[in-house]
């Protein structure tokens, strides 16, 4: 198969797993899907016996095998070719693209002091691709491991965008970025208080004391917590009195 048809071949791992060729979704087997997304997310050549060990963990290692060959003998048609498959090893095949990858990236330019990130950095395009988790509703220990380590890094990235919008003065897109951030984790105080910044940035005090007054209230209820003096202090030049 030549490159150019390769390119058009794209894994899509954020919320949730698709396979496409072109524009063309395909349809794959439950253990497919498993065997093409574990096989993206390590990004490199993967030894068979820690495929099938990882995939099928609660079998004997001759019935993780046999699982393993089952897995490849489905991928027919595109997505056979997603793959390159050795006697000994697993990878994904060359020019095919991985959302996660392209959005990882994306996170680790954004919070790299020394990277020059540019305008599509800096963008609404930027705050949809880091709004969803890596494989929603998959709990097999080697997606959660990852799944958490993503979600740490998407929101410190959107955190980061929201200021770099705030310096901008695209206060709704400041909005927007950090509004993410909370509805993926809403007792993350770094969160809220990005979007408490982006709303006084704006001069919506209404809307920043309204959602320090929610937060406050969701964190009491859910964790018998309250807020810190540093969040406090984002509404201290208020006239309205925050209670202690």
């Amino acid at each position: 198969m030549e490159n150019g048809d390769r390119s058009s071949l794209h894994v899509i791992l954020l919320g949730g797993f698709q396979l496409f060729t072109g524009n063309d979704q395909i349809t794959l087997s439950s253990g497919s899907e498993r065997l093409l997304a574990f096989t993206a997310l390590c990004g490199r050549a993967v030894p068979r016996n820690l495929v099938a060990g990882t995939l099928w963990p609660d079998t004997s290692e001759q019935r993780a095998y046999a699982s393993l060959r089952s897995a490849l003998a489905r991928l027919d048609g595109v997505g056979r070719k997603v793959l390159d498959v050795g006697a000994t090893e697993i990878r994904l095949a060359p020019d095919v693209g991985v959302d996660f990858h392209d959005a990882r990236a994306l996170a680790r330019r954004v919070l790299d002091p020394a990277a020059l990130t540019g305008d599509g950095d800096l963008s609404a395009k930027a705050v949809e691709v880091l709004s969803s988790g890596l494989l929603p509703g998959w709990y097999e220990g080697w997606v959660l491991a990852e799944a958490e380590e993503w979600q740490q890094l998407r929101l410190h990235a959107l955190e980061a965008l929201t200021a770099g919008f705030v310096m901008a003065g695209r206060f709704a897109d400041a909005v927007a970025a950090a509004g993410v951030a909370v509805r993926a984790e809403p007792l993350r105080e770094s969160a809220c208080a990005a979007l408490i910044r982006a709303h006084l940035a704006e001069g919506n005090q209404a809307e920043a004391l309204r959602h320090f007054k929610r937060y406050e209230r969701h964190l009491h209820e859910e964790l018998a917590l309250q807020p810190t003096p540093q969040l406090r202090e984002l509404l201290a030049g208020l006239h309205v009195a925050v209670g202690r």
